[in-house]
């Protein structure tokens, strides 16, 4: 094809420089190797810029090819990988006999700390004040370990109302996390070539990773709420060793004197006996 075309193109240079050649051999003909090795060099450049231009389009076509092919999602994709995963569902009591455990399902199926307290005031034991008057009385050790267990009970309110608030809020927020997570999905096994450009991929990703933070966000969340309750286990644990450590020493500094009122009361009530037999006589 090129071949064909380059010999064209000599051909018409030829027939325009046979009038010269003829007044140069005697019928008029004038041949120049000037202009004749000229006209051969533009055809040669004219057959290069041509041939430059075919493989330019060639690459452009390959390109664009290569383009639309990587557009394009495999038609069973889908049916292959796509996985469904669990959700969060609303708690549902079976039954709510005294109506104190509505709030404390209502708690855990929307969060808020209002609702938490409130679930917690509906169902849970609550410490009663101590009397005033009988703490008073008390001496300084009985007071520090009666302020201590209330101390305790409170921190254990806390961590419960905290972490009722923090299930509600993350179960709440679950449904709209699983939309996201559903359109993600459905954008990525499409087959619409829109959806598969290289701009729409890296959108794709980092919506992907920006879910994953989200639901590791809810996760921490989870492992602090459990943390929480595990200090204040870990608080009762080290009250009750602590109360015995101090109930031991309090043996140990007071024994000699409990003793010393011991013997005395006893040696006083054997006197006292002892006269009282000694009168009779």
């Amino acid at each position: 094809m090129k071949s064909i075309k380059l010999y064209g193109l000599l051909f018409a240079v030829l027939t325009m420089l046979t009038p010269a050649a003829h007044a140069q051999f005697g019928s008029g003909i004038v041949y120049d190797p000037t202009q004749s090795a000229h006209a051969l060099q533009q055809i040669e450049q004219g057959s290069e810029i041509y041939t430059t231009a075919v493989d330019t389009r060639n690459q452009i076509v390959t390109m664009y090819n290569l383009a639309h092919q990587m557009a394009q999602m495999p038609q069973n994709l889908e049916a292959r990988y796509k996985a469904d995963w669990s959700q969060w569902t609303s708690l549902q009591a079976p039954a709510n006999t005294y109506g104190n455990t509505s709030a404390l399902v209502n708690a855990l199926n929307y969060g808020a700390l209002t609702n938490a307290q409130q679930g917690y005031n509906s169902a849970y034991v609550q410490a009663q004040n101590y009397p005033s008057s009988n703490y008073g009385s008390l001496d300084a050790r009985t007071q520090a370990t009666v302020a201590n267990q209330y101390a305790t009970s409170e921190l254990a309110q806390t961590t419960t109302t905290n972490t009722l608030a923090t299930l509600g809020t993350i179960r709440t927020n679950e449904q709209q996390f699983a939309t996201k997570l559903s359109n993600l999905d459905s954008d990525t096994f499409s087959i619409d070539s829109s959806q598969q450009t290289q701009n729409a991929l890296l959108g794709k990703i980092n919506s992907a990773t920006l879910l994953q933070i989200h639901s590791q966000q809810d996760t921490n969340q989870l492992l602090a709420a459990s943390i929480q309750q595990q200090l204040v286990a870990q608080k009762q644990q080290i009250d009750t060793q602590n109360r015995s450590l101090n109930n031991s020493v309090y043996f140990q500094q007071n024994f000699p004197t409990t003793m010393q009122n011991v013997n005395n009361g006893v040696s006083d009530s054997m006197h006292s006996i002892s006269l009282s037999i000694n009168g009779s006589n």
